[in-house]
C-alpha cells in the first residue's frame, strides 16, 4: 500500500443528522418494540374507537413478521393483510411487467407502472368493507395498504433501505410476492431497480403528506423503531439545512483491495472491500438523531421530501427529484483490474433501458501504488471488427484478450483526475484507490473484458458484448484521449492560503469539478445548486456557515459530504489533526444550474462558473 499521512483518519462510518427538539405531544419521542404499536393505537383512539390503523410497507419488508407482531402488541385488533387480499395473482403481475424484466440477467426497462396497477379494485373495496363492518378495530399491513378506500385512517410508513434489502436477498430473502428466494442474486436486484422500487418510490411520495408515523424497519420489526410524521418531518428539514453525509456501505468484489480496511477501519477478516457507496442517495441510509436515539432511514426520503432545498431550483427543474451526483470509492489496492467496460450513450440508455440520462464518469486517485494505470480510450489505428472479434473469442474461451493491443494504458499518480464520457473504453488497474465522481446512473456498466475471472459466488461474471459494440466511441483514440481526458487542471482563482483548480469534468459530461487546496479558510457558496465534496487531502477540516445558520460540520479524510442547495455560503478550513496541513478538497456541482449571475472565465459560463 502507498504511504499516506492521511491513513488512520478516523473516517465516520455512522454520521448522524441531529433532529431539532420541539414541544407538543410524541414531538421528539421514539417507540420501540410493543411500545411503539401502543402509542399508534393510543393515537388511533383518540380519534375515535374504530379508525383504523394503516401500515403500509415498502417492498422488502418481512410481512409476515410485521403481521405477526402486530397480532401479540395488538391483542383485541382484526389484523388484515391487503397484499393476500386484493394483490393482483402475482403470475398476471409477472406478465404486466414481463417487458421490464427482458430476459437479460443483468439489464431490464424502468417501469412505469403505478402501485394501484398491482391490485384488484374491487377486491380493495372489498377490504374496506371488511373494516367498516368489523366489531374490533383493525389494522391493515403490506404494501399497498393505503390503496384501501378508507374515510378516516392512522397511517404508518413502514420504511426500509435498498441497500438493506439486498442484504437480506443475497441471504435468499424473495421479490416482493414472489418464490424466487433461491434465485440469482443480479435478477433478484434487477427485478426491485427497475420495477419495485420505482413503483414503490411513487407511491411513497403519494403518502408523505398524509402519514401519522413512520417505522424504522432495517433492524427488524420486532426491534423497530416509531417516529412521528413530525419528527420525521423536522429530520428531513434537518438534513438541508446545512452539512450532511449519508451512510457509507461496503462491499467485497473479485477485484478488491485492501486500502479501506485501514483507512476506513473495516473488518481485517474480510478477504477484501471493492466497492464504498459514501454518496449513492438511492440506496444509501441517513441516521436521524432523535434526542439521542438513532432512526435509520433511506437517504432516498431526504431527497423525495425536500428536493428543491436539497438539488436546487435548476438541478430539481432538470433532474426531477433525483440525486444526479455519485461519490464512490474503488479499491484495488493489493487487488486487480477491475473489468473492462464501456457506458452507453444517452440515446442508447433512454432507448433501451428507460433511464433519462446516463452513466458518465470520472476516476480521481485518491491513492496509488507507483505502478498504477488506467486504461482509457482506445488506441491509435484500432480496427473495430478486429478489436471485437478478439472480444468474442474470448468470451468464447478462445484464450485472453490482448487488451493492451487495443487499450491505451496511461500511468497514474495521486490525484490525478481522468474524465470517462460515456462510450469510452476503460477500467481502472490494480493498486489504484480510485474516488469516482460521476453522473448517478452506476449498473449500467457494459463489461467487454473480465481478466479470465468469475465472481465470488463462482459463476462467471456478466459479460454484455453486444451492448458495448453499440456503444464504443472508436474514434477515441491515443490523441484524443491524451487531449481530452488526462491533464485538465488549471488554476481557477486563488487567495491567501487557498487555490481553486477545475479538473473536469470533460465537456460531453454535466458535472463540473473544482478542487480546492487550503491551509486557511476558503469560502464557497452553493450558488443555488446542490454541492457534493470529498476530502481527499489532510486529515480534517470543518466546514462552517458565515452566519452561525448551521452548526459546524467535522469531515475526515476520504469522507464524501453532502452541501444542500439551500444552505448557502460555508467555509472550510483545516482542523484538529488536519491544521498545518495542506487540505484538498474535490467539489461537484451541476453545469447551468447556479440561480445567480455566472462568473466568466476563460472556459466560458458552463465550464468556468466558479462558486467559491
Amino acid at each position: 500500500m502507498a504511504a499516506s499521512s492521511n491513513e488512520k483518519s478516523g473516517y465516520g462510518k455512522f454520521p448522524r443528522v441531529i433532529v431539532p427538539a420541539a414541544s407538543g405531544a410524541g414531538a421528539g419521542r421514539v417507540w420501540a418494540g410493543t411500545e411503539a404499536w401502543a402509542e399508534v393505537a393510543r393515537h388511533a383512539g383518540a380519534h375515535g374507537s374504530s379508525v383504523p390503523i394503516v401500515v403500509d410497507t415498502y417492498p422488502g419488508v418481512d410481512l409476515d413478521e410485521l403481521e405477526t407482531f402486530i397480532r401479540q402488541a395488538l391483542p383485541g385488533y382484526l389484523v388484515l393483510n391487503v397484499e393476500a387480499l386484493a394483490a393482483r395473482p402475482i403470475t398476471e403481475i409477472d406478465t404486466m411487467i414481463a417487458t421490464n424484466l427482458t430476459d437479460d440477467r443483468v439489464f431490464g426497462v424502468l417501469s412505469h407502472h403505478r402501485l394501484v396497477d398491482f391490485y384488484l379494485e374491487d377486491r380493495l373495496a372489498d377490504v374496506a368493507a371488511r373494516v367498516d363492518a368489523s366489531e374490533s378495530p383493525v389494522a391493515l399491513v403490506g404494501w399497498g395498504a393505503a390503496l384501501v378506500p378508507l374515510r378516516e385512517r392512522i397511517l404508518v410508513l413502514a420504511d426500509l433501505a435498498r441497500w438493506e434489502i439486498q442484504q437480506r436477498q443475497r441471504a435468499g430473502a424473495p421479490n416482493w410476492r414472489s418464490a424466487n428466494g433461491a434465485e440469482d442474486n443480479l435478477r433478484k436486484y434487477k427485478r426491485s431497480f427497475f420495477v419495485e422500487w420505482r413503483v414503490a418510490d411513487r407511491h411513497k411520495r403519494d403518502l408523505f403528506p398524509a402519514l401519522d408515523y413512520v417505522l424504522d424497519t432495517n433492524g427488524g420489526v420486532s426491534g423497530g423503531k416509531v417516529i412521528s410524521a413530525d419528527t420525521f418531518h423536522r429530520g428531513m428539514a434537518a438534513a438541508v439545512s446545512g452539512p450532511f453525509r449519508v451512510v457509507p456501505f461496503f462491499d467485497p468484489g473479485v477485484w478488491g483491495g485492501q486500502w479501506m480496511k485501514e483507512v476506513c477501519g473495516l473488518d481485517p477478516d474480510v478477504e477484501n472491500y471493492a466497492w464504498c457507496f459514501d454518496c449513492v442517495p438511492e440506496e444509501n441510509s441517513i441516521l436521524l438523531d432523535v434526542d439521542g436515539v438513532v432512526v435509520e432511514l433511506p437517504a432516498l426520503d431526504v431527497v423525495l421530501t425536500q428536493p428543491t432545498a436539497l438539488l436546487g431550483q435548476l438541478t430539481r427543474a432538470r433532474f426531477g427529484a433525483e440525486f444526479p451526483i455519485r461519490f464512490d470509492l474503488l479499491d484495488t489496492m493489493g487487488g486487480g483490474n477491475l473489468s473492462l467496460q464501456v457506458h452507453p450513450l444517452t440515446e442508447y440508455i433512454q432507448d433501451r433501458f428507460g433511464m433519462p440520462y446516463t452513466q458518465d464518469e470520472s476516476y480521481y486517485l485518491l491513492d496509488c501504488d507507483e505502478e498504477a494505470v488506467v486504461y482509457l480510450g482506445l488506441k491509435t489505428g484500432v480496427d473495430a471488427q478486429t478489436m471485437v472479434g478478439a472480444l468474442k473469442d474470448a468470451s468464447d474461451g478462445g484464450g485472453s484478450f490482448p487488451a493492451e493491443d487495443f487499450v491505451n494504458v496511461f500511468p497514474a499518480k495521486k490525484h490525478d483526475h481522468f474524465s470517462i464520457p460515456a462510450g469510452t473504453v476503460h477500467c481502472s488497474g490494480a493498486n489504484s484507490m480510485v474516488l469516482e465522481i460521476s453522473a448517478t446512473p452506476y449498473i449500467f456498466t457494459f463489461k467487454m473484458w473480465d481478466w479470465d475471472r468469475v465472481g465470488l459466488d463462482g459463476s462467471p461474471r456478466p459479460i454484455h458484448l453486444d451492448h458495448a459494440r453499440r456503444n464504443i466511441q472508436w474514434d477515441r483514440d491515443t490523441e484524443w484521449a491524451r487531449q481530452q481526458l488526462l491533464d485538465q487542471v488549471r488554476v481557477v482563482d486563488s487567495g491567501p492560503g487557498w487555490t481553486e483548480e477545475h479538473t473536469g469534468l470533460h465537456e460531453l459530461e454535466f458535472l463540473e469539478v473544482r478542487r480546492h487546496w487550503f491551509t486557511e479558510a476558503v469560502h464557497h457558496h452553493t450558488r443555488g445548486t446542490v454541492n457534493v465534496l470529498n476530502l481527499v487531502e489532510g486529515a480534517e477540516a470543518v466546514v462552517e456557515s458565515p452566519d452561525g445558520s448551521f452548526a459546524p460540520f467535522t469531515v475526515r479524510y476520504a469522507e464524501t459530504f453532502i452541501i444542500p442547495a439551500a444552505v448557502g455560503a460555508y467555509t472550510l478550513r483545516p482542523s484538529g489533526a488536519g491544521v498545518g496541513q495542506r487540505c484538498g478538497t474535490v467539489k461537484a456541482y451541476v453545469r447551468g444550474t447556479h440561480t445567480d449571475a455566472c462568473i466568466q472565465t476563460d472556459a466560458g459560463p458552463d465550464r468556468g462558473e466558479s462558486p467559491s
